[in-house]
């Protein structure tokens, strides 16, 4: 999810009725008064329309959410990532597959309230597979394990009829390319004889777009970047993002990695442009399948692709700068 994607409340309902007897626009003007209306007693105070409830009067933050609970939970993934990515990289490996199973478990639950069945245990399958392959083996065994797994998938969902074949088939394979394949470039990256810092440059370039267009955009934004995907992101933000991502990867390819400079704002400019996409990506996904967050299980975040829907798309970006520079 994007940083300076801003969830503001909608404006509250116009209040109807009774407002025109309170102005007096509701007065039949002078007349004979009847006995009735000399003896009715004045109102005591003029009717005035009810002030709305406190919940109402109160604004929520820019962030529309709980921002404590969302950095708390930023700096427990982290440290976690930290953590087991430079102690044993395996077991960061394995980090990263339980997140992205409970994602594929996410994406399940999100695609069966519109009636599509996606064919869960080969795409968790093949796409522990390929987690564990890319690692272990490279590129050529992650190409055959992929296309194993869609063939699993085309022969799994058969026993279910031809009704919703091709929509579930294809809700299988796009779950697939989308998660399991993504993340495998993680692992390529992470198998190299520097892959910690590899991935370690990956994580702070991405997260340094959120953080950046989170700050910009929440203070400064103005200009709607995407108004019907994604109405609260704006330009401003982009640029923020930008701005962090070019800076971060100045830093870091030099520090980390023994690279260049000008490798390092190349890597920015298409960490951000990657990030971008893919935030906006899964915002026209929730759209299509009309939900707000793809699931409730990161306090502040939303869903567990809520978190990594940028993480996602600039793995294989950043994995394919660091090979050719590197």
């Amino acid at each position: 999810m994007g940083p300076d994607e801003l969830h503001q409340p909608g404006h509250p309902g116009e209040q109807g009725g009774g407002l025109g007897d309170s102005d007096g626009s509701g007065d039949l003007g002078p007349g004979p008064a009847g006995p009735e209306a000399l003896s009715a007693e004045p109102d005591p105070e003029p009717r005035t329309a009810e002030p709305p409830p406190p919940t109402e009067i109160l604004k929520p933050s820019r962030a529309g959410r709980n921002l404590r609970a969302a950095i708390a939970v930023g700096v427990i993934m982290g440290a976690l990532a930290l953590i087991t990515l430079f102690t044993v990289k395996v077991i960061f490996l394995v980090y990263m597959a339980a997140v992205i199973a409970l994602g594929l478990w996410e994406l399940t639950r999100a695609l069966e309230a519109r009636g599509i069945r996606l064919p869960l245990v080969p795409v968790a399958a093949g796409g522990a597979a390929m987690l564990a392959l890319a690692y272990y083996s490279g590129e050529r065994p992650l190409v055959g394990v992929l296309a194993v797994t869609v063939i699993a998938i085309l022969a799994w969902r058969m026993p279910g009829g031809s009704r919703g074949y091709l929509r579930d088939v294809t809700a299988g394979v796009f779950a697939l390319a989308y998660l399991p394949l993504m993340a495998s470039f993680v692992g390529l990256m992470l198998a190299a004889p520097d892959g910690s810092r590899r991935v370690l440059a990956w994580i702070v370039v991405t997260v340094c777009s959120d953080i950046g267009g989170y700050l910009v955009g929440s203070l400064l934004g103005r200009h709607p970047m995407a108004a019907v995907i994604s109405p609260n992101k704006t330009w401003e933000g982009f640029a923020g993002s930008a701005l962090a991502c070019i800076v971060a990867g100045v830093l870091l390819l030099p520090l980390l990695l023994h690279g260049t400079w000008w490798q390092g704002v190349v890597v920015g400019v298409a960490a951000v442009g990657a990030a971008t996409l893919g935030d906006l990506s899964e915002s026209m996904i929730k759209r299509d399948l009309q939900i707000k967050d793809m699931g409730t299980v990161l306090p502040g975040h939303g869903g567990i692709l809520d978190r990594i829907d940028s993480l996602l798309i600039t793995a294989p970006v950043v994995w394919l700068l660091l090979v050719v520079f590197l």
